[in-house]
């Protein structure tokens, strides 16, 4: 067996050994492989309140197995809770903390392998990018999902239910009935947001054992999974299988179609590039946005769909959805199981994971396609998102078509800017907003505000009947894995930086062609004008602008808004490579030589 990283550290620092024992190893567990399980156990939401049982099993398992586990802890926050005030702007730049203790934790100690365990929507990504920086074996264990409450409820129809109050249309009894009873237990947000997205996402990629994300949090067989990924952990530390072996760009072409296929939240556009970096890949939004076209869309799980995310697991999880896409996948990569991904499916359609999967959906009296569809008739064919350019988003801008009604697909719209989020809602709820307008949220960018969900502005523009089919959500901020309807977000270059979206005045005509992934103003005081008409008025406008100050004078944000780059690359919270910024004449050379010039702070 070759020498274990742990066992050349002890040899070079002498106070290793001492500083174990002072907190109970024993002298026999020194010589043992050393593995670190890392996760966001805390009081801070339900997806990580419960992840200390998971934690434990681990430790047992990697015991099982002759090694020795260490328990290190980044708590993370909670999008819900840090909604309707300035906590949310954390959200975002609180990914890139985690990822960087997970780095100095394991770098500063030396370990042979590592489990990490999380739930949430910053967390598991915040994995991905740790455990790809720190290069040695690994797995990722999820915290599952969260049952639904009476007749179904789940979290993400409160906003909508907020919004319906505020307009009247349903009591304040009736509101705080549905905030009682929307979360019964721990575990992630019961639909396909950003959560339960990168769960799927963690094992599309082949970190995770087969099967296991968004099992129900409190079943018994996400335990076993854990004890198994310790087993399994130190298989792969003897072997010296590092991500590096596992992960490939393959892995993240899987993964993309998994995306596709699960209509997977608009935020995985910011995650999966960063994580790709980690890794040594370039991934940008044109990536998905070519392979989802003509991808299938099977997942009938909400926002988008009917059914509350624990059935994902019932109908036989992330293997059925591969099952069905198995055509548009690369079956020979390797994953965590020390075998193929087209070994592991082969495996579980003879272990029984599909009888006892399809035994929680018998008692729902559902069966797999009304969870799942087939490849052959599916819900969509076209992917679920896309990217759309033009004078208004030059370097793009995203949206989760899958969600959008029909009648949005192509619309000519009058333009009704706010500065912050809280005045666009007051003008939602309020219904100054009118058919036929285009919302637009600005300064909400990583560079403006930190990026933060633009999540009460979209659900009540769902929520209505009427707006919900006629308006549109413009922003250079982003969106909650739970918004469904009309939004278009990541605009890019944000408003902070005098992108487009900073010069958008009042009644100026905006155009959307989502099949054609068009976003671009055409007219001004709603009257349509030629395009270089167009370009000569925002001209005007670009020399008029003035940057604004910055929003945060110190501590954490401060250094994420000096510091975040391309959002579409991923590149939030990194450093700028020096005479490279967007306006420099070196930067098609250098973007052409190194790709993206923003690195990550480490």
């Amino acid at each position: 067996m070759m020498e274990l990283n742990s066992q050349r550290v002890r040899g070079l620092a002498p106070e290793n050994d001492p500083l174990k024992i002072g907190m109970g190893w024993t002298v026999e567990e020194l010589d043992k492989p050393q593995i670190m399980v890392e996760s966001t156990f805390g009081d801070s939401h339900p997806g990580s309140a419960h992840l200390d049982r998971f934690v434990n099993e681990a430790l047992r398992g990697i015991a099982d197995a002759g090694g020795k586990g260490a328990r290190y802890f980044t708590t993370d926050i909670c999008d819900g809770i840090a909604q309707g005030h300035d906590g949310i702007n954390y959200s975002l730049a609180h990914r890139d903390m985690i990822a960087n203790m997970i780095e100095i934790h394991g770098n500063s100690t030396g370990f042979d392998g590592g489990i990490f365990i999380a739930s949430c929507d910053k967390s598991v990504p915040a994995c991905l990018m740790g455990l790809a920086r720190l290069d040695m074996p690994s797995i990722v264990v999820t915290g599952g999902v969260m049952d639904a409450g009476p007749d179904l409820l789940t979290l993400e129809q409160i906003g909508a239910y907020s919004a319906i109050c505020q307009r009247g249309e349903i009591t304040e009894e009736k509101l705080t009935y549905y905030k009682h009873n929307a979360c019964p237990s721990c575990g992630s947000c019961s639909f396909m947001g950003t959560a339960s997205t990168m769960q799927v996402m963690a094992e599309s990629l082949g970190l995770m054992l087969p099967g296991s994300a968004l099992m129900p949090a409190a079943c018994e067989d996400l335990k076993e999974v854990a004890y198994k990924a310790g087993l399994q952990v130190m298989e792969l530390a003897r072997k010296g299988i590092k991500v590096s072996d596992i992960v490939t760009m393959k892995s993240f072409e899987n993964a993309i179609m998994v995306h596709a296929a699960i209509s997977g939240s608009t935020n995985s556009l910011l995650h999966i590039p960063a994580i790709a970096h980690e890794m040594g890949f370039e991934i940008d939004g044109d990536t998905f946005d070519r392979m989802h076209r003509g991808a299938h869309y099977l997942l009938d799980i909400r926002p988008a769909g009917k059914w509350p995310a624990q059935f994902f697991y019932y109908a036989g999880g992330v293997p059925a959805v591969m099952e069905e896409i198995k055509s548009m996948l690369h079956l020979d990569v390797m994953t965590v199981t020390g075998r193929t991904l087209g070994e592991n499916l082969e495996e579980l359609k003879s272990n029984g994971f599909y009888d006892k999967c399809g035994g929680y959906l018998e008692k729902w009296g559902l069966k797999r396609t009304d969870v799942i569809r087939t490849f052959e008739e599916p819900i969509g064919t076209d992917g679920t998102v896309g990217i759309l350019r033009g004078n208004l988003a030059p370097e793009g801008s995203v949206v989760k078509h899958s969600a959008v009604p029909k009648e949005m697909f192509r619309a000519i719209l009058k333009a009704k800017p706010f500065d912050c989020e809280e005045d666009a809602i007051e003008a939602v709820i309020s219904r100054k907003i009118q058919p036929g307008d285009a919302v637009f949220i600005r300064y909400e960018g990583p560079k403006g505000s930190g990026m933060p969900e633009m999540f009460y502005t979209t659900e009540a523009i769902s929520s209505d009947p009427e707006l919900g089919k006629s308006i549109a959500l413009i922003t250079d901020g982003r969106f909650s894995g739970a918004s469904k309807g009309p939004a278009i977000g990541h605009v890019s270059p944000e408003a902070a930086e005098g992108g487009p979206i900073a010069l958008v005045e009042e009644d100026d005509l905006i155009r959307i062609d989502i099949p054609g992934r068009v976003l671009e103003i055409i007219g001004v005081k709603g009257r349509e004008l030629p395009s270089e008409e167009v370009e000569r008025i925002l001209a005007e406008r670009r020399k008029a602008w003035k940057p604004r100050e910055a929003k945060y004078k110190k501590g954490v944000l401060k250094i994420f808004s000096r510091t975040c780059g391309v959002t579409h690359e991923g590149r939030v919270y990194g450093i700028k490579t020096p005479g490279t910024g967007p306006d420099s004449p070196e930067m098609p050379v250098f973007r052409k030589k190194h790709g993206s010039p923003f690195r990550y702070m480490i």
